[in-house]
C-alpha cells in the first residue's frame, strides 16, 4: 500500500525545502504534521439523542474513522444540561488518514466554501492551528439529504512547531490556501 499523495510530498520535496528555508541544521527539527482533531458540538443532543447519532455517522463518513462522544464535564442549569450528558463527538487523525483528510480538505472542501478568500493567518503561538468550518456540506462525501441540520465543525492542526512561523510555513508548504498578507 503506497503512502499518500501529501505524506510523500513532504518526505520527498517539502522536509527538505523547509529545513533550508527555516535554517534548520538537523532534520528532526523540521516542523511536521502530528495529529488532526476534528470537533462537532451538538446543542440539540440536549433534548433529542438521535440528532448526536446522525452527527457521529455523518463525522465517520467524512473522517473514515468512528468518533468519540464527549459529554459535559459539569452541570449547567440554564441550558438544561447535566453532568456527564452526551454533547459532541470529536475524531483524532493520525498517519495515513490524517494526510487523506488534509488532501481532501485543501483540494476539494475548501474550495467550495462560497465567496472564499482564504482562511486565517492566525496560529495559537505554539504552532499549531485551528480553523472552524460554519458547514460541513463542504466535504464531498456528504449528501443533502443524510445531513439535513448542518452543523459547523473546529479542526485542529497539531504540528511540532516551535512557533507560528515555522507552523505556518508548513502549513504554507502543504497548499493551505492563507489568505494574502
Amino acid at each position: 500500500m503506497s503512502k499518500p499523495r501529501l505524506e510523500e510530498r513532504y518526505l520527498n520535496e517539502i522536509r527538505a525545502k523547509l529545513q533550508k528555508q527555516l535554517g534548520l541544521d538537523n532534520v528532526m527539527s523540521v516542523p511536521r504534521l502530528n495529529k488532526i482533531v476534528l470537533n462537532v458540538g451538538v446543542k440539540d443532543a440536549v433534548a433529542d439523542s438521535k440528532s448526536l447519532q446522525v452527527v457521529e455517522q455523518t463525522l465517520e463518513s467524512i473522517a473514515g474513522q468512528k468518533p468519540l462522544r464527549t459529554v459535559a464535564r459539569k452541570s449547567i442549569a440554564g441550558f438544561k444540561l447535566r453532568e456527564g450528558m452526551p454533547i459532541g463527538a470529536t475524531v483524532t487523525l493520525r498517519r495515513r488518514k490524517m494526510y487523506e483528510f488534509l488532501d481532501k480538505l485543501i483540494s476539494l472542501a475548501l474550495p467550495k466554501v462560497r465567496d472564499f478568500q482564504g482562511v486565517s493567518r492566525k496560529l495559537d503561538q505554539r504552532g499549531n492551528y485551528n480553523l472552524g468550518i460554519k458547514e460541513w456540506i463542504i466535504f464531498p462525501e456528504l449528501d443533502f439529504e443524510v445531513a439535513k441540520k448542518p452543523h459547523g465543525m473546529n479542526i485542529t492542526f497539531h504540528t511540532t512547531a516551535k512557533n507560528d512561523d515555522h507552523g505556518r510555513a508548513l502549513l504554507e508548504e502543504f497548499g493551505m490556501p492563507f489568505k494574502k498578507a
